[in-house]
């Protein structure tokens, strides 16, 4: 079960918008960070906290394949993004990631930034603490949900390596 505060962004957010090209110079993911969603809201990386969550529209996380997109939010703590869709391979480098990534069509237009949001990822359902409303999400495969669970892919394969070694 995830729980957390709503920060609403709009459709087709791409993943320059999330971490500009020009601070993928930076040595680390920590440094990079402060700069997410720079573009769309120049303090977000100061005002965001641990285990909150993005809505998105459609499209979230289109542009180029830049891992760094989910690393960032990852790093500020973000717990959970919500959207309409994604683009596939920012859906696919959240997952490797382990931040859960939830399609629900109808909660963009129901939710408010600052909203809290309850989301059983296992159950694909999200629920709007502040309106009482009840979404669907569509449900992950319980593959995905493996990798989720090992906080990621390396996390996945070095459980099955633990297990090897039995």
């Amino acid at each position: 079960m995830i729980k957390g505060k709503v920060w609403k962004f709009g459709d087709n957010i791409d993943t320059d918008q999330v971490i500009p090209s020009q601070y993928l110079l930076l040595p680390t993911v920590e440094e990079m960070k402060q700069y997410t969603f720079e573009p769309l809201d120049k303090r977000f990386a100061s005002k965001v906290g641990s285990g909150d969550i993005i809505v998105g529209g459609e499209n979230f996380g289109s542009g180029s394949s830049r891992e760094q997109a989910p690393l960032v939010l990852k790093a500020l703590g973000i717990s959970a993004v919500v959207a309409k869709s994604f683009a596939r391979i920012f859906f696919r480098n959240a997952i490797n990631i382990g931040l859960p990534v939830i399609v629900c069509q109808e909660i963009y237009d129901s939710v408010q930034s600052e909203d809290v949001l309850e989301i059983d990822v296992k159950q694909g359902s999200v629920k709007n603490l502040k309106t009482k409303e009840q979404f669907t999400a569509t449900k992950l495969p319980e593959h995905v949900m493996n990798i989720l669970e090992a906080n990621g892919l390396i996390g996945l394969l070095n459980q099955s390596k633990v297990k090897e070694a039995r």
